[in-house]
């Protein structure tokens, strides 16, 4: 049994779990600075104090440092980063309270819960989809940013009476925000993406804010939500006119948005759905939701509405690639291109392997044609003969297949 204080029953051991968790995820330092490996220095003493700081109710958490992340549309995207003490913190009240909210989350919120998942969110969408004729796909403006305190704290205590608990979520929620010029700022409201305890408090928001709401106006309608992305399907374009309308009153009601612009009306058009509407497909989750040729069981060719990888997901892919310098390094050998890059080639191969994995191609091809560029750069003879690249890199491929992920799985299918 790991030592134990009186406030809140907080063990050692339970310090000490969450350490390897937050060893297990990684991230950068906080505002302190300090990198895992640096609190791993002297570890033994961090968690002990760190441990006596929250069993005795005098653990506050420092400031959260933000930092902005490019978004493919040109802006940026706030995330705050908690120090490696603070993360630790976090996974301490999240690994007490996430028992408590998954036994009352609704089936089909799938966003950052055990044994759900964004690809059987992505599964579900497509049988629903083929059901009813009209989705509304949703968009919050700004949602992490914007979730009310007083009304997430509410929402808190419905499952909790633990003084710790409740003390150091209000704790960590209203911490203050390090700004990259410097200045320490109160947001008031909001849960900082990059928090261990965020996805936790941003699903128990919009659980009873969405979810709950939902079930409780019996407006019979099925839906998918991850986090903050929500899919809502409808028979009828009145209904879904209808329901946008609530939905919208419901959000200001909560102090949130709908992003006017990206929240909108779709029509599920394929070979048996053939209205004229403006908008005919749905962004989820990575994939692109739109009617695509396919082939029945029995051979024959349809119009069917499905999902594939998004362009918006393929170019993220892309730029991951490029990032990777391949051709900057030409001096290297193909042998270490591929043990650097197969971890990203992976990770769309398993995400995007499920739904009309055809759409992959553009990426494969894309890989194939950077090594033929590496190819032209590393070797005098290839040098401005793209024919004779091309031609080395299938020689290659021929002779080892297993070498890139995606030689692999082209194989395979």
């Amino acid at each position: 049994m790991g030592k134990t204080k009186s406030f809140g029953k907080i063990e050692l051991e339970d310090v000490k779990n969450a350490y390897k968790k937050v060893k297990r995820n990684g991230g950068a330092a906080g505002i302190d600075g300090q990198t895992i490996e640096k609190f791993e220095e002297n570890l033994e003493s961090n968690l002990y104090k760190l441990w006596n700081r929250m069993a005795s109710g005098c653990y506050f958490p420092s400031a959260v440092k933000r930092v902005e992340i490019p978004k493919d549309d040109g802006k940026t995207r706030p995330l705050g980063i908690p120090t490696v003490a603070d993360r630790i913190a976090q996974t301490v009240v999240k690994d007490k309270l996430e028992p408590m909210l998954e036994k009352i989350f609704h089936k089909d919120s799938y966003g950052y819960r055990p044994n759900k998942s964004a690809i059987v969110a992505i599964g579900v969408a497509r049988e629903r989809c083929w059901e009813y004729d009209w989705v509304i796909d949703l968009d919050i403006k700004g949602y992490f940013d914007n979730i009310n305190h007083e009304l997430l704290m509410k929402a808190v205590e419905k499952h909790t009476d633990e003084t710790w608990i409740l003390k150091y979520t209000k704790r960590m929620i209203e911490a203050e925000v390090a700004m990259p010029n410097g200045e320490r700022i109160k947001t008031g409201k909001g849960t900082p993406q990059g928090g261990v305890i965020s996805p936790l408090l941003a699903n128990l928001f919009l659980h009873y804010t969405f979810d709950k709401w939902v079930e409780k106006n019996e407006l019979n309608i099925k839906f998918e939500r991850y986090a903050d992305d929500i899919v809502c399907h409808c028979k009828t374009k009145e209904e879904a006119d209808r329901l946008l309308e609530l939905i919208k009153e419901r959000m200001e009601e909560c102090y949130l948005q709908l992003h006017p612009e990206k929240s909108k009306i779709v029509y599920c058009k394929d070979n048996r759905r053939k209205e004229e509407y403006k908008e005919n497909k749905i962004n989820f989750l990575g994939y692109t939701f739109m009617a695509r040729d396919v082939q029945s069981h029995k051979g024959e060719r349809f119009l069917g509405y499905i999902p594939a990888m998004s362009d918006k997901a393929k170019k993220k892919f892309k730029q991951k690639i490029r990032d990777c310098k391949i051709i900057k390094v030409y001096e290297t050998r193909i042998e270490d291109i591929a043990e650097k890059i197969n971890p990203i080639l992976r990770g769309v191969i398993n995400y995007f392997k499920h739904y009309y994995k055809t759409e992959m191609k553009d990426i494969f091809y894309y890989m194939d044609k950077t090594l033929e560029r590496w190819a032209m750069r590393k070797y005098k003879s290839l040098k401005g003969k793209k024919t004779a690249a091309a031609e080395f890199i299938k020689r290659i491929k021929k002779r080892q297949p297993e070498m890139f992920e995606h030689w692999k799985f082209q194989i395979a299918k």
